[in-house]
């Protein structure tokens, strides 16, 4: 039997809304990585294996049927949201420099540790960075090319970046109210794992997101345009719908020139970002 993938996906997203589940609960209950649960949501993935799909059936308590959208089984229904006065219904929130302090002091510990020079290890980060959040370099890779520049020693690119964030004091408030309004979600450039690492740490806002736009899961980096499209079908809203909170501003500016609304986010000043979130985030009475 053939499988319709794009259905799937879309399907898999509204069972998994459905269950209260985010992408990185499902793939705990379902023992799947959070890269195979991403590739199938958006159709990347055209064929999954039985043990996956089973996986995905006994984690979400449903049907073989009603995930392969066979019969006259009914998506749940997401239409129910909120809306501002200003109609917006989806709110994506950047990640680094706007949920957690950017991670640069990362390139002084690795230098301190290895005896480089600090702005060696930055010009290599910055050549390769776009390519690993694009997913077109793998992370392995990438610390190959860190390690050349450090005389040789092992680099853990990741460990370091984790060390080196923390959550911006505020921002998670921020976000829980426009969860308990709104749909949510993340719209980040990334390198690959490291979201699921975040949240395994306990870096971000615990709260039910509806989307993840993780970069290097979807080939696009912002502020290409690509990335915003991709976020948009996603959520299932136009762009005078989506409010975007990003702390770059080509980012804001790329997102502006697509029609969403956007807030550029200061992560020294995170209670003035709040504040202009809710003002521009009022519900319709």
């Amino acid at each position: 039997m053939a499988m319709d993938e794009k259905g799937l996906g879309q399907r898999l997203q509204a069972a998994r809304r459905a269950a209260g589940l985010t992408q990185q609960a499902l793939t705990e209950k379902a023992n799947i990585s959070y890269s195979t649960l991403a590739k199938i949501e958006r159709g990347a993935i055209k064929s999954p294996s039985i043990f996956t799909i089973q996986n995905l059936i006994v984690a979400l308590g449903g049907s073989l049927d009603e995930l392969l959208g066979i019969g006259n089984a009914a998506a749940p229904d997401t239409t129910s949201v909120s809306t501002s006065k200003n109609g917006i219904k989806f709110v994506y929130f950047d990640v680094n420099g706007c949920l957690i302090h950017f991670f640069q002091r990362a390139f002084t510990s690795l230098a301190r540790d290895t005896g480089a020079a600090v702005d060696d290890i930055e010009r290599v980060y910055w050549k390769y960075n776009a390519e690993v959040c694009r997913g077109q370099m793998t992370i392995e890779d990438f610390n190959a090319k860190l390690s050349e520049v450090v005389g040789g020693h092992e680099v853990d690119w990741q460990a370091y970046y984790l060390d080196s964030v923390e959550p911006i004091p505020g921002m998670a408030e921020g976000v829980r109210w426009a969860a308990e309004h709104y749909r949510v979600g993340l719209l980040t450039n990334v390198m690959p794992d490291f979201l699921p690492a975040l949240f395994a740490r306990g870096l971000l806002p615990d709260v039910q997101y509806d989307v993840i736009i993780d970069s290097s899961e979807v080939g696009a980096i912002k502020p290409e345009k690509r990335i915003f499209e991709i976020a948009a079908e996603r959520a299932g809203a136009s762009g005078s719908e989506i409010l975007f909170i990003d702390d770059d501003t080509p980012n804001i500016m790329a997102a502006d020139r697509l029609g969403w609304h956007v807030i550029s986010c200061d992560e020294y000043e995170p209670e003035d970002t709040v504040l202009r979130i809710k003002e521009v985030l009022e519900l319709t009475t």
